[in-house]
């Protein structure tokens, strides 16, 4: 999924930490989701300026992972790393959104199994919500 704004009026200086808050559901009972942050040039050209992964059964504790139940809607705050960037005026700010960033990240099979002993990949139905009530955004550290 990708959000991506109008070409930008004047210059935008994003500097400090990038976090997504995300409101998504799955039909798997594990699942990744990944943000990256783009900077969209005139030409077309798509820079990567950060990105950051969270797998849904650490969504609340690294150390002690649980797994989601299928459909429910969960709130995952997935940190995207730190950048220094002035979007340009005419360029475009990107937001991508997957379940995957391989081979950057270790495939996710999706399947809720110890990992490394997988012998199966599930295909996710995966959903973003962005409503009233799931007010799905990334925070960006503007400078003014």
């Amino acid at each position: 999924m990708c959000y991506t704004t109008e070409e930008l009026t004047k210059d935008l200086e994003v500097t400090g930490p990038i976090k997504l808050v995300l409101y998504a559901s799955s039909d798997a009972i594990n699942t990744d989701w990944t943000g990256k942050l783009v900077d969209v040039f005139e030409s077309g050209y798509a820079m990567n300026l950060c990105d950051g992964i969270l797998r849904a059964s650490h969504r609340d504790s690294f150390t002690n992972p649980e797994p989601i139940v299928p459909g429910q809607v969960y709130r995952y705050e997935i940190d995207l790393g730190v950048t220094a960037n002035v979007f340009k005026k005419g360029h475009k700010i990107r937001l991508e959104i997957s379940s995957s960033n391989f081979p950057k990240f270790d495939r996710n099979p999706n399947t809720g199994n110890k990992f490394g002993f997988d012998s199966e990949l599930k295909i996710a139905t995966q959903k973003i919500y962005h409503d009233s009530n799931y007010q799905s955004h990334i925070i960006l550290p503007i400078i003014k």
